[in-house]
């Protein structure tokens, strides 16, 4: 089993910059910084005054081919040719080379055996002192990550011998099959994988962006031109979740400790 490979950034890729910037630093409250890479403008979205996503435009040859408004999570590996190969040879796809970000890092886009996309990164060794992350479950932080899917069983199996990820509970949900709960790195659970409904959009993941209270950020959504599309509903825990859809068309989800 390998070492445990979480996270580590989420990015969402927009035909409108400025207005996801606006929409997401007010129903989040995230704060942004913009800095140039490679000749474009890439906007950082921080919390608690460090980085945890970010945003881009649709560079205009992925406008081209049909790319919609779309978050993206990141998965650190320690060599991301090396695991892109691995993938590949598990049955997943590579979607696009591995590539270096200048100052940054190298990352590659894959697709898993059942279609769901992700990247891979493996950062440059930086120089002086980062903020602290804030702690878990704060707000703006990422506090759940969920993957729907085609075929549970091989999707589990494909996470876990690739990035060491671990089961944690499961719930039996009846008709909509199981819901299996998991964990990227040491602690409590960070993610669940289920079956996808017929007729759903996927394969693919989800990402929850945690808030103070669930129905001020569905107001919030509302406000600034959003659709909610699922909730809000409690879930196992006493968390609060909603599904949203942003101005531009990009899936989201937000949970919330409260109503």
């Amino acid at each position: 089993m390998p070492a445990s490979m979480p996270f580590v950034w989420y990015e969402l890729m927009t035909s409108d910059p400025a207005a996801a910037k606006s929409f997401y630093g007010n129903v989040v409250g995230w704060t942004t910084k913009d800095m140039p890479i490679d000749g474009k403008t890439y906007t950082v979205l921080e919390a608690g005054g460090a980085g945890v996503a970010g945003l881009m435009g649709t560079p205009p040859d992925a406008a081209a081919r049909g790319a919609k408004p779309a978050w993206s999570g990141y998965i650190g590996v320690d060599d991301v040719d090396a695991m892109a190969a691995r993938i590949v040879g598990a049955g997943g796809s590579l979607c696009m080379p591995p590539t270096d970000i200048p100052t940054v890092g190298r990352f590659a886009v894959m697709a898993d055996p059942m279609g769901a996309t992700f990247m891979l990164f493996t950062p440059l060794p930086h120089q002086g002192d980062m903020p602290p992350a804030p702690p878990s479950l704060s707000p703006g932080t990422i506090g759940w990550h969920e993957h729907y899917t085609d075929n549970l069983d091989a999707a589990w199996t494909f996470y876990a011998s690739m990035f060491g990820w671990t089961k944690a509970d499961a719930m039996d949900m009846g008709d909509m099959g199981v819901y299996q709960m998991f964990r990227t790195r040491a602690g409590d659970a960070d993610g669940g994988m289920m079956q996808r409904a017929p007729g759903t959009p996927g394969p693919l993941w989800q990402y929850y962006f945690v808030v103070d209270a669930i129905d001020a950020a569905v107001e919030r959504v509302k406000a600034g031109g959003g659709q909610v599309v699922h909730g809000p509903q409690e879930v196992p825990g006493g968390m609060w979740i909603i599904l949203g859809v942003d101005p531009q068309g990009a899936s989201f989800a937000l949970v919330a400790p409260r109503r």
